[in-house]
């Protein structure tokens, strides 16, 4: 009896529509990433910008007075 043929094997078609979405949900979740850090560095810019135009307040506490 002859051995069965060994076919390449390819991946069901199944497992090609899961690739294509891991990679669509990939590049969706790297844009969000990069907009985010954008974001970050845009907000952190801004807020050393207004420190540094700020003057920093400073307290003074009063002294208590024996009673």
């Amino acid at each position: 009896m002859p051995e069965p043929e060994l076919s390449k094997s390819t991946p069901p078609k199944d497992d090609a529509n899961i690739d294509a979405t891991t990679k669509a949900v990939r590049a969706i979740n790297d844009e969000e990433a990069a907009a985010r850090t954008v974001k970050t560095e845009r907000l952190r810019a801004a807020r050393l910008a207004r420190e540094a135009i700020e003057q920093p307040v400073t307290t003074t506490k009063k002294a208590r007075q024996g009673g």
